[in-house]
């Protein structure tokens, strides 16, 4: 599908992309590139890529497709490095869970010559680093496309075919409508897991202990998510604040009404709640997004 590729960042993301790119043959070559020389190293004993390089502008010369698998708060700064070293025509593409600002960073960055098509495979762990990604990742996972006004189309259809020839589902969407609904989805979540975790670190040491010791399935639930990468985290909340925002303003109202009702003991509210609730569960099983 493409003669050379280079992916920026080998994380668990970029690593697992690496992978499912060898497993169903659809780059002639890959080039690690990586700021981290320890990340480098890993990835040549994984055997992830045909070469490794920690200076990025050299890692994108020859590529006719380069995806930036790097935390959101990166990009501008990674742009600045390889712009000047890209070919004519090459695709640019990214994996950051935030798209407005993204194309803010990179839309102005990069050659008018290259071809800016973001995307955002959703998937993942808590888990971070090149030995733990794996090809099957994105298997029936959605991979949201989000091209720009003006992009031409068939770099669009490149990357939509690459990410189908990686498992995944495919939906277009502009970077707006993808930053609210993945603010629901998936920032608040998160933001909700790393207040409750941070709430028990905050509890007198015995109880802090037990809190640990007699976890159950939805405290730990809530540790696994707020295990992950602190610094990709950071980065989604400052740069997609907005939506983030409006969907926590939102939630804060709903809470303050259950709230209400168990201070008044009003069971039906929390019932009906509660129902509505676990049919949104059993649609998402329905739709095989459970696991």
């Amino acid at each position: 599908m493409f003669k050379q590729v280079t992916i920026i960042g080998f994380g668990l993301i970029g690593s697992s992309l690496a992978r499912a790119m060898k497993q169903h043959a659809l780059a002639g070559k890959i080039i690690c590139a990586d700021m981290s020389r320890d990340v480098c190293e890993k990835v040549l004993s994984l055997q992830l890529a045909d070469e490794v390089t920690t200076d990025l502008a050299k890692g994108v010369k020859g590529s006719d497709l380069v995806i930036l698998c790097v935390p959101v708060g990166a990009m501008s700064a990674v742009a600045d490095k390889i712009a000047g070293s890209l070919e004519p025509g090459v695709i640019v593409s990214d994996v950051g869970s935030v798209k407005k600002e993204v194309i803010k960073s990179l839309a102005p960055r990069l050659p008018k010559k290259s071809h800016l098509v973001p995307a955002h495979p959703i998937a993942g762990t808590e888990h971070s680093g090149p030995e733990h990604g794996f090809a099957e990742l994105f298997h029936h996972r959605w991979c949201i496309v989000t091209p720009l006004e003006d992009s031409e189309l068939q770099p669009v259809e490149k990357i939509v075919k690459l990410w189908e020839a990686c498992g995944s589902n495919i939906e277009i969407m502009n970077a707006d409508h993808h930053d609210l609904v993945l603010g629901i989805t998936s920032h608040l979540p998160h933001l909700i897991a790393y207040t409750i975790v941070g709430t028990a670190t905050t509890l007198e040491e015995d109880l802090k202990g037990e809190v640990i010791k007699f976890s159950a399935s939805g405290f730990r639930d809530f540790t696994r998510i707020a295990a992950s990468d602190p610094v990709m985290w950071r980065d989604v909340f400052l740069n997609n604040k907005d939506a983030v925002l409006e969907v926590l303003q939102r939630f804060t109202e709903d809470l303050t009404a259950l709230q209400k009702a168990i201070r008044k003991q009003d069971g039906d509210y929390l019932y009906q709640t509660f129902k509505k609730t676990r049919d949104i569960r059993r649609a998402i099983i329905q739709a095989g997004q459970a696991n």
